[in-house]
């Protein structure tokens, strides 16, 4: 099963023919199932071969013509999934493959799950079915022009008016104006607004509040309802084709029940009164939004390794200086010392994401079961992993554009909108600093409470062994000894906790803890990155002890775990080095043993990209197309360029040719 649109010549045949290992079964391994790979083919080739779906012109877009073309998308991606009766899982997997942000991924993501998260079961019976049906279209609107990660600076208010029952939503600043949301600038109907609920005279904090924008009749905005764009954002196409939006409220009225109540509620008289539901249960959306977020940073930078590795296999530069056949750039060590963690990181992010999903569910039924205690623990690592994982990958798409060398600078190679659309994940949901903090905080108490015997558990329960990993010295002695699964998890364990300790240490030093962790907050943000990795390098490994069937499937994956870890050993080395956790020599084996990896992994990098199983009409680049066939189609996209309509350009006439004259009559004086 080739993932291919088509094409008649393979010029990556030969490299297909070196892999060590049956090419369907990694992509089991990759997908999760037999039945995910058949149902992720089957969409994606809808798809492909659906001319709607269209998108080789889409950077040479004008934004109005692009936000168009989205909408027209958006519509007939409803329509396919209306008419062939799809499931949930496979219209997830037919938007994913349309491949074009839009106000349906808020909609879907955010806007939804938010009256399933908090509103009551008679809001849910009333907006979700009209939701379900895009009778209605929402978004959600929490970050304000002035406030984003901190929500409780947000500045809306909505005051009950108990006269008339209603809600007086208002924007009373130019700061508290919405700012960002995805679909608010032209397309939703209606938003899941966060706003400081006031009754009474008291302000109880940030609350959501079902608010109508437009008019299901014409589409016009209400009264008292300002709204439109925010402008072009970085890139060609990209995340252009998204209506994220500015929203103003001039005390605009909303009846008292679409406050989401699940959680609070003012009654008829005005007073603030806590429903029987605890508050936690919030936790399960947010692990699960995180959870998508790490999922979402596997795809794009599997997208990415993929362009990289076939046309690095396809690219020829330099060679013998006898006048031989020049090199594959794939053989480079250079290049494969840059590339192959990055294609060792999508496997490990893919993976992890995997764990996510078993996460969510297993917080969702200890929420259920009225048990709260592993909850902090799970906030600190989705918000580590989010942090971690979309930093990396912003970071390695941009790596792989350099990679392809000029080419890579082309929007035809893919690689610029797919960092453009992909950048902003450093920010969404929690800025990566922010969030990698939080782990900070947590880590910190989890530290503090070792001396009096509590048990950490989950992903810091190696926390727990102490008193032997702040002594412990790695026993490796040769590179070979860095293949062994418990030596590198000894040294990830060793660092994380040490770093974490040192930084506990120094805050009790400090005149307040405050002004400690202020101080030190560099120091943290290292400390929580050791620990999220540590995470990954675990989960990786976890992967490896299940029954991964197919021939030299489980080998490959090894060999790809191997390089992950090592490669942040190298990354990081000052780390384990200034923690005692490995000396100096130890250090340079596990560099050596990396090279031996890298020339493991080199006969099979374009069947461990296979694996991904993307068309070409997903993967959108001519670098990295299937076939290989890279040239013809560079020069064929060029001609497609606008620029190229004609063969004067237009301002020939008022502008170059006035100016050609004047210098040919200048040269004769």
């Amino acid at each position: 099963m080739a993932a291919v649109d088509g094409g008649e010549v393979d010029h990556l045949a030969g490299e297909r023919a070196t892999a060590h290992f049956d090419v369907d079964a990694m992509k089991v391994a990759w997908a999760g199932s037999r039945h995910a790979v058949e149902v992720n083919d089957r969409m994606a080739r809808l798809v492909a071969s659906d001319p709607v779906f269209r998108k080789d012109t889409r950077t040479m877009l004008s934004r109005k013509e692009l936000f168009k073309d989205t909408l027209k998308k958006a519509a007939h991606a409803w329509k396919r999934i209306v008419e062939l009766r799809l499931t949930e899982e496979e219209a997830n997997l037919l938007r994913l493959y349309v491949d074009q942000p839009g106000y349906v991924d808020l909609h879907w993501g955010m806007f939804v799950p938010a009256i399933k998260g908090q509103g009551t079961e008679e809001q849910q019976k009333k907006w979700v079915p009209m939701a379900y049906k895009f009778q209605i279209i929402g978004c959600y609107a929490q970050t304000e022009l002035g406030h984003g990660s901190n929500v409780q600076g947000l500045e809306t208010t909505a005051t009950f008016d108990p006269n008339t029952d209603e809600f007086v939503v208002h924007s009373p600043t130019l700061t508290s104006s919405k700012w960002w949301p995805g679909g608010l600038g032209k397309a939703s109907t209606h938003a899941v607004v966060y706003a400081r609920l006031i009754t009474q005279g008291k302000d109880y904090g940030i609350h959501g509040f079902i608010v109508q924008l437009r008019s299901l009749d014409d589409h016009s905005p209400l009264p008292g309802i300002t709204l439109g764009d925010i402008g072009g954002k970085f890139g060609s196409g990209a995340y252009n084709s998204m209506d994220n939006g500015v929203l103003r409220f001039d005390h605009v009225r909303i009846p008292r029940d679409q406050m989401l109540m699940r959680l609070s509620q003012v009654t008829r008289e005005g007073k603030y009164v806590h429903s029987d539901v605890p508050k936690q249960l919030l936790y399960g959306t947010m692990v699960y939004v995180r959870q998508t977020i790490v999922a979402d940073a596997s795809k794009a930078l599997s997208r990415a390794v993929c362009i990289a590795v076939r046309y690095s296999a396809i690219r020829k530069q330099f060679g013998s200086q006898a006048g031989g056949p020049e090199t594959q750039v794939l053989n480079y060590k250079t290049q494969q010392s840059r590339l192959f963690p990055l294609l060792a990181s999508a496997y490990a992010y893919r993976f992890v994401g995997e764990w996510l999903k078993w996460l969510y569910t297993d917080v969702m039924q200890k929420l259920e079961a009225k048990d709260y205690s592993t909850l902090p623990e799970a906030h600190a690592c989705t918000a580590g992993l989010k942090s971690v994982t979309t930093s990396a990958t912003a970071d390695a798409i941009e790596e792989c554009r350099k990679l392809c060398g000029g080419h890579g600078y082309l929007n035809s190679s893919g690689l610029p909108e797919l960092f453009a659309v992909y950048v902003p994940a450093c920010t969404y949901e929690g800025d990566n600093v922010v969030l990698l903090l939080q782990v900070a905080r947590f880590l910190m108490k989890t530290v503090s409470q070792l001396a009096s015997g509590k048990q950490p558990v989950g992903t810091t329960a190696y926390m727990g062994n102490i008193q032997y990993l702040m002594q412990c010295k790695s026993a490796v002695n040769t590179a070979g000894d860095w293949l062994n699964p418990a030596a590198i998890k000894e040294v990830f364990e060793a660092r994380a906790l040490r770093m974490a300790v040192n930084c506990a240490q120094n805050i009790s030093k400090a005149p307040s803890q405050e002004e400690g962790f202020s101080e030190l907050s560099p120091d943290l943000l290292e400390s929580a990155v050791a620990h999220v990795q540590l995470i990954i390098v675990t989960k990786f490994f976890e992967k490896l002890q299940q029954d991964i069937i197919g021939h030299g499937v489980k080998e490959q994956l090894q060999n790809l775990c191997n390089i992950y870890a090592l490669f942040l050993l190298h990354k990081h080395l000052g780390d384990f080095l200034s923690t005692g956790c490995i000396t100096p020599k130890q250090g340079a084996l596990a560099n050596e043993q990396l090279g031996r990896l890298y020339a493991q992994v080199r006969p099979n990098a374009v069947a461990l990209v296979d694996a991904f199983d993307y068309t070409d009409h997903y993967l959108s680049s001519v670098l990295g197309r299937y076939d290989g066939d890279v040239y013809p189609a560079l020069y064929a996209e060029a001609w497609k360029d606008p620029l190229n309509e004609t063969v004067i350009p237009d301002g020939y006439q008022e502008h170059l040719r006035p100016l050609l004259k004047q210098q040919l009559k200048f040269s004769r004086l």
